[in-house]
């Protein structure tokens, strides 16, 4: 086997890739979708919330208290769900490809989502994805393209090497100040989160367990938009509800069991820590937050 073909081993994800990502529980793809694509994604996603609210936001521009960048440019959840763009994405072939190769099979789509992250915005304390989707018996993946240049600057993502092998962590109160989201995961003294600095176009792939979040957008001009498609691997039997009915890669539907708890990702709170707008995920995620 010659040098190129070992460093390009599978379906577009190389030997290093791979070795990382089972290493790490993350890697990053770099270059996955081109610069037309992004673009494409940029003017279709500020044009989707030029027109209002949709179903999914889970914001919108009036209540909430203070001023706060993100009444603006709300995060959209399940776009895949009513919007053909968003579903191309989540279904994309290299993106399952790239996840087949990780994942050691094909796994389920559940769920799309855009961050705006505009100038000023908070970021998200540190959590586990999994804590959300509850996928059971293994976890879920994330797959995270960059719409912007992401840096240390204006909020890149920031994750924890090797926390994929950790249990889901009990939650504690998040600094509402710094994060959108009321609740975080604490970590062990000396560990800290590495910044995914990326172009637009690189995708960053990461497991369910591992530890993540990001700190505010500090620039005044810049945006941080990212597109995610979350996945559960295909050894799952059960998933929170709100994450069903799941898809294949043909885009057909199909689902397994209900896990308790779970919910949709984090509720949007204010500086002083109270809700925006309620989580619409279930009752036990609220609980297991208080």
């Amino acid at each position: 086997m010659t040098d190129t073909m070992e460093q390009q081993i599978v379906r577009g994800i190389s030997q290093a890739e791979l070795d990382q990502f089972n290493r790490d529980g993350y890697t990053i793809a770099r270059g996955l979708f081109d610069a037309e694509e992004i673009e494409r994604f940029r003017e279709h996603y500020m044009q989707l919330n030029a027109e209002g609210t949709h179903d999914g936001d889970y914001a919108g521009v009036e209540g909430g208290g203070e001023f706060d960048p993100l009444k603006q440019y709300p995060r959209m959840i399940h776009m895949h769900r009513w919007d053909d763009l968003s579903r191309e994405f989540l279904l994309d072939p290299r993106v399952f490809d790239a996840l087949n190769a990780l994942l050691g099979g094909d796994p389920y789509a559940v769920q799309t989502m855009l961050y705006f992250k505009p100038p000023g915005a908070r970021g998200q304390a540190v959590h586990q994805d999994n804590f959300y989707l509850r996928a059971e018996p293994s976890t879920c993946c994330a797959a995270w393209l960059a719409l912007d240049v992401c840096d240390a600057d204006n909020g890149a993502l920031m994750v924890v090497p090797g926390s994929q092998t950790w249990p889901l962590l009990c939650t504690v109160k998040a600094d509402t100040s710094a994060s959108f989201t009321d609740v975080t995961v604490p970590l062990p003294d000396g560990v800290s989160p590495v910044t995914m600095t990326m172009q637009p176009g690189d995708m960053l792939f990461f497991n369910g367990q591992v530890v993540h979040g990001s700190t505010p957008n500090s620039t005044d001009d810049r945006f941080r938009r990212s597109l995610i498609g979350h996945y559960i691997q295909g050894d799952a039997e059960k998933v929170s509800k709100f994450y069903s009915p799941m898809l294949r890669r043909d885009g057909s539907e199909y689902s397994i069991g209900i896990s308790e708890g779970g919910g949709s990702c984090g509720v949007w709170v204010d500086r002083d820590g109270v809700p925006v707008i309620e989580d619409q995920g279930l009752e036990g995620n609220k609980l297991e937050h208080e």
